[in-house]
C-alpha cells in the first residue's frame, strides 16, 4: 500500500483559532482525521504532518523522494502556509525529488492579498487547489489516486 504525505506548513497548527472567518472551525486533528477517511477510501496510507519551520519541511521532502524511489509513495500533498509566497527552497527540493505533489490552499489565496498571489511552489507542482476550505483535503487525496 502507497503513502499519501501531507505536510502543513507554519501557524496551520492554528486552524479553528486562527481566523476561523479564512480558515473555518475545524481543528488541525479534524483535518487529519477527515485525510485518514479519505486515504483509506482510496487505499493509502496515511503520513500526516505539521512544521512552523521552513527546513523541516524540506528535510521532509528529501524523506519523501526516497520514498517515491523506492516505490512506496503515492504522492504528497503540501499545504505551505505563507511558505508558498517565499520559498524557493521548497520549490527547489519539490523539483529535486521528482515527486508528484499538489499544492492546497484552505483559502482561494487569489481572492486575498496581493502578496499571496504569487506560489514559488506552483511551477514544481503536479496540480494546485485553493479555496475549498478543509475539504480540499478529501479532494486532494482523491486527485492523487487519479493520478496513479
Amino acid at each position: 500500500m502507497k503513502t499519501a504525505l501531507i505536510l502543513n506548513g507554519p501557524n496551520l497548527n492554528l486552524l479553528g483559532t486562527r481566523e476561523p472567518q479564512v480558515y473555518g472551525s475545524q481543528t488541525l486533528a479534524d483535518v487529519e482525521a477527515l485525510c485518514e477517511r479519505a486515504c483509506q477510501t482510496h487505499g493509502f496510507t496515511l503520513d500526516f504532518r505539521q512544521s512552523n519551520h521552513e527546513g523541516t519541511l524540506v528535510d521532509w521532502l528529501h524523506e519523501a523522494g526516497r520514498l517515491h524511489a523506492q516505490g512506496k509513495l503515492a504522492g504528497v500533498i503540501l499545504n505551505a502556509g505563507a511558505y508558498t509566497h517565499t520559498s524557493v527552497a521548497l520549490h527547489d527540493a519539490i523539483k529535486g525529488t521528482g515527486i508528484t505533489l499538489i499544492e492546497l490552499h484552505i483559502s482561494n489565496v487569489h481572492a486575498r492579498e496581493a502578496f499571496r498571489h504569487h506560489s514559488y511552489i506552483s511551477p514544481a507542482a503536479k496540480a494546485v487547489m485553493a479555496g475549498f476550505g478543509v475539504n480540499g483535503y478529501a479532494l486532494a487525496v482523491a486527485a492523487l489516486a487519479g493520478m496513479q
